[in-house]
């Protein structure tokens, strides 16, 4: 199956089996500012108000919903006695980048403005997601730094998350690029095909040719901190591509990494969970030391048997991995200490 065939087949498959009620749950289906969203709700007594988790779910932008998602969401919900809240943000490539950054954005902001209609603590709320949900999440974060009228974010989740696309020859993207669920290539093509882009373009980017020597200057320190400032420019800036051919890259929206320190020193504190297995687990290290880097607590957590997209198995009705229940445990240990 290739990238623009069968998207309504996979998006089925993801879907899975609909789900039955749960006796331990409230499960409403809300529209937040016009983005559909799934609460769930803990029906036993809590003195208070409760914390509130707003989940953008993985899925490369392209795949993935809601009812994708609602075994997950069930248990960070029970597990972590939370009001969840599940964004259903709009796909692409039917809906252009960066409608999915907008949708989530808008629901979160629609979200703190009535946060206590809701049950939940301002003080409490946490912004989650896995995967480009983990991107989604850290760029709303970032988003709502210069927000004085909202309440402040208490914390970021982010799983397994991509944060950027300037280099995709990492160690962890080297010694994994033959990963059967999502390799090296995988990436570049589901990438520029979100951003709707010619796949033509992938070989280059591999290689690097989508980022000009300028660029390398401006984020070698965050990506590169081994090299010197001669080393860019002893570099053959002719084999980059036209200017203006993938500028969407350089975007805090798609790169949250490449945010300015102004940006990064205002973040919540975070979560990071990384897979070994997982082409992703140098973008979190880069993102962790950029945080800590910047005076931001960070909560890292390594999963050496665990893969891409591992937590979306807890509790799947046909496979089963023990990494995703430890995936699970870990995020909900990090929920419950707030």
């Amino acid at each position: 199956m290739r990238l623009s065939n069968g998207y309504g087949l996979l998006r089925l498959a993801m879907d899975g089996i609909p789900a039955r009620e749960d006796p331990h749950l409230s499960i409403k289906d809300l529209v937040l500012d016009g983005v559909p969203v799934r609460m769930y709700q803990p029906r036993r007594p809590f003195g208070g108000k409760r914390r509130g988790i707003l989940y953008f779910h993985g899925g490369i932008g392209q795949f993935g919903s809601v009812a994708a998602y609602d075994r997950l969401c069930r248990r960070i919900a029970k597990d972590s006695d939370s009001i969840v809240i599940s964004v259903e943000y709009r796909l692409a490539p039917e809906n252009p980048y960066p409608t999915q950054f907008l949708d989530c954005l808008k629901a979160t902001v629609h979200f703190l403005k009535n946060v206590e209609d809701y049950g939940v603590d301002p003080a409490s709320v946490i912004i989650s997601g896995d995967s480009i949900g983990g991107t989604l999440a850290s760029a709303v974060c970032q988003g709502l730094v210069n927000r004085p009228d909202l309440p402040k974010v208490r914390a970021q989740v982010l799983i397994y998350p991509f944060l950027q696309a300037v280099d995709f020859n990492l160690p962890s993207y080297q010694k994994n690029r033959h990963m059967p669920l999502f390799s090296q290539r995988l990436v570049v093509e589901f990438g520029l095909q979100y951003l709707q882009k010619d796949l033509a373009l992938t070989e280059g980017a591999l290689k690097g040719f989508h980022v000009p020597k300028e660029k390398k200057r401006k984020y070698g320190r965050w990506l590169w901190p081994e090299k010197s400032a001669e080393e860019f420019e002893g570099e053959d800036d002719a084999l980059t591509w036209p200017k203006g051919t993938v500028d969407e890259i350089f975007e805090t929206t798609f790169s949250p990494l490449l945010a300015e320190d102004s940006v990064i020193r205002q973040l919540p504190e975070a979560y990071i969970l990384t897979c070994t297995s997982d082409v992703f687990m140098d973008d979190g290290h880069l993102y962790k030391k950029r945080l800590e880097d910047n005076g931001r607590k960070v909560t890292w957590y390594q999963l050496d048997d665990g893969f891409h997209g591992v937590l979306y198995f807890v509790d799947h009705w046909l496979f089963s991995f023990s990494g995703s229940q430890i995936c699970l445990d870990s995020i909900v240990g990090f929920l419950r200490s707030l």
